[in-house]
Parts: C-alpha cells; structure tokens; sequence
C-alpha cells in the first residue's frame, strides 16, 4: 500500500487498510461505511467529528520512538503469552492487535485504571501517540501485505466524550458507529467488519464478546491482516509427510516442507537456537522460528524468553549455509478469552469498575477482552490475521540442519522497528 494512498484514504494515518479513514461515519470512506456490512445496519454517532487529522504527529515518528513502543508491544505480547500458553497446546496471538484495541481504551481511562492500563502495556502515557504511529509504519510496506483498521460501535443511548472520540479517530484511524447493540443486525454488522478486515479468516467476534447485548454500551475492535511470500520458496514437490514429536512426547506425521543448501539468518542460544525466514524481495519482515535443544522443552523455553532475550537472539542472527531446513506446513486457529490474563498481569482494576470517565458520563466497565487468530503456513509464505474485540457495558553446519520437528515458538516480526506482530507456540501443527 503506497503513502499517497494511505493519506488519501486513512487520513488519520495511523491505521493503513484501505477504509480506516477518519472521516465522519455514515460517509463512504471505504470501511465501516454503507455498502460495508458495519455501516448498513449502523447511523452516524451525534459526536462531532474531531479537528483536521493530526498527519505531522504519525509522519515524524523517529526511529528511536519507533523502537521503543515497539519494544513496549513485543514486552506485553511475551507478558501475555506466558499467561495463555502452558507449551502443552497450539497457541497463536497477535501482540500489536491486543495492544492497539488496548491502547484505545487506555485512551478512555483516568486514574489509576488508567496507570494500572498503561503499566500493563508497558506505556508511559494514557494518551500514546506513538503507537498509532507504530502501526503506520508496519503498514507502510510494499514487500508483504499488513493491513491493520479500528472501529468502534457505540449504542444509540451510550455517549461518548467528544475529545476521545476525536483521539482515536485522529490517532487510530478508527471509524465510529452508533447501533443497536441489542440486535442481532448490529451483531451481523459487526461480524460482516471482521470478515472484510481479515479477508475471510476470521468468520466474527460478537458471539465471542456476548452480542447481541442490550447491556452493551460500547464495543471496540482492532483487526490485522497480514500476508507474505517467503523471499526463498520450498518446492511442494519436497514437501513430505515425517514424524513430529508432541508435547506428551508421543510422535505423529506431519507435512514438513524441506529447503536444501541455503543461507538463512540463525543463531544458537541457552536452551535453543533461531532462524529466521524473510519474507519478500527486501526481507524487512521475517518468521523467527525459536526451537528447544533436544534436552530441552517448549515450556521451559516460554518460561524464560521476553523481549529482551528475543531482541537480543535477533541482533545474533548470523547468515549461516544450512544443508536442510524442514519446516512443517501447517494452518491453525485461535480463540482465548484475554480477561483473567490481562487481570493477572495489573489490567484487574479495568474490568472491576474502573475509571472510564474520560471515556464517557456513565463511566462504563470494561467487561471482556477476546482474541482470534488464524495462520496458515506453506511452500509459498504465510497467510495470518487477527481480530481483539473489547465490550464496554454501562453496568460493571556443513550438514547442519535445522529441522522444526518438535513443539516451538515463533514470531512474525519488522526488522525497520524490531516489533512483533504475531507470536505463538505450536505444539501439534495438525491443529
């Protein structure tokens, strides 16, 4: 997606998938508007449309800014993962999605729901420019396909605050719609916005954040799509099925697709060694692949890698000739409900009648956090995308080899700002 077009139709800039504009809602900006699935069953919010978008704040973001919030996401996304996975089961998350539907209900919070919220994410302010500007610059790539876009749906009873709808519509690119939470067509409508943001792999989340809801007051989403061609591809002709030892150590056979003789980053570290795979002609994004020694394991590789330890296994890659690289071929789906997760880890006060003030008169609550994901990966790249939805409610060698044939941990990432953009664990690439 070219920056031209990103001004053009995002305005906000912050946001780039072709409908994340900015614009008022009701007009046809290409994503939540009429003829869209969110717009149809959907009227304009009352709130006015906030100033000119602020594009000189998204544009100038140095990189030393751009590193930092991003380190900020990749922190919370191991933080977060070492809460959902157990290394027993496939679990696949999207760090950027979750931060970034976080981040713009941080952006509705006061108080000390608000600093427990931004300690969570690892921010230093309520309000963070920078991480809309983040996501910018993820998107602005024409070597893979990432396409993140935000929205919100408000109930027709639920008032908003005018300078916080106008924040995240000038800082996410979030479009804003007013319905009837209670009905099952702005369910529809809802589901019909998470299918068009994901292209199909993600069929919905409403049913997942208890919609319809005529409790509901406020539902906010955040959806990322990304798609890759590997810069070497494997020949689906060496593709074959080969035994995969499982978690409980028990073996099965899975397709594992095989490159020979090639030169790709990797590094041996304490407990496991990583490759990385680039995706496109000039490899800024690229899957790292983290595999356990053989006296090791999955769990005890979650246990102890962070940001800091990932960070620093990137910075070691070394363009090292593999004989045989064996990676299984596999697609996957994921569902977790981030509620007790993101409680454990100091969000508690959020969902437990928090200060949403700045958000709205009624000071609604917070009531659920969910997560969706799909990946697929083949001979040709890899296929993800991710949906977080959040529902506010006014009520509360020389023959080296490196062969992935045992549970591991990967991440998607950009090597322009070190951030992550999904991150898992795969103990049975069956599914």
């Amino acid at each position: 997606m070219s920056l031209p077009r990103v001004l053009t139709a995002v305005l906000a800039g912050a946001l780039l998938v072709a409908g994340c504009g900015s614009g008022p809602a009701g007009e046809d900006d290409g994503s939540g508007a009429p003829g869209s699935g969110a717009g149809e069953a959907a009227t304009s919010p009352t709130a006015e449309p906030g100033p000119a978008p602020r594009i000189d704040v998204v544009a100038d973001l140095a990189p030393a800014d751009a590193g930092t919030v991003g380190a900020s996401v990749n922190q919370f996304g191991f933080d977060l993962l070492g809460r959902l996975a157990a290394g027993d089961e496939n679990t696949v998350t999207s760090p950027v999605s979750a931060a970034a539907l976080l981040a713009m209900v941080l952006a509705g919070a006061g108080g000390d729901t608000a600093a427990a919220m931004a300690g969570t994410l690892h921010l230093e302010d309520a309000r963070d420019v920078r991480v809309g500007a983040l996501l910018r610059q993820l998107a602005d790539t024409d070597d893979v396909t990432l396409a993140p876009a935000n929205a919100l749906w408000a109930d027709e009873g639920f008032e908003i605050e005018g300078d916080y709808l106008t924040f995240v519509r000038d800082t996410f690119g979030a479009t804003a719609e007013k319905a009837d939470l209670g009905s099952p067509e702005s369910a529809d409508a809802i589901d019909a916005w998470v299918r068009e943001h994901t292209e199909d792999r993600i069929d919905g989340i409403a049913t997942d954040l208890g919609l319809p809801d005529p409790e509901a007051g406020l539902v906010l989403l955040n959806a990322v799509y990304f798609l890759g061609t590997w810069t070497t591809q494997f020949d689906p002709a060496d593709t074959r099925d080969e035994p995969f030892t499982l978690a409980d150590g028990g073996t099965a056979d899975v397709p594992l697709m095989h490159l020979r003789d090639q030169t790709f980053p990797v590094t041996q570290r304490d407990g496991y060694r990583m490759l990385r795979l680039p995706y496109g002609d000039d490899g800024r994004y690229g899957m790292e692949i983290m595999l356990p020694d053989t006296d090791s394991s999955l769990p005890h590789l979650l246990s102890t890698l962070d940001a800091t330890e990932w960070a620093a296994a990137v910075a070691a890659l070394t363009p090292t000739e593999q004989s045989t690289v064996a990676v299984p071929k596999f697609e996957l789906e994921w569902k977790g409900e981030l509620t007790d997760a993101l409680t454990a880890l100091g969000m508690g006060t959020a969902f437990a009648g928090g200060d949403f003030r700045p958000m709205s008169p009624s000071n609604p609550v917070l009531d659920s956090v969910v997560q969706k994901t799909y990946i697929r990966v083949d001979e040709a790249g890899t296929e993800a995308a991710a949906v977080t939805g959040g529902a506010m409610r006014s009520t509360a060698v020389t023959g080296e080899s490196f062969r992935v044939d045992r549970p591991f941990a990967f991440t998607i990432s950009d090597s322009q700002t070190g951030t992550i953009v999904f991150l898992g664990a795969v103990t049975d690439p069956r599914g």
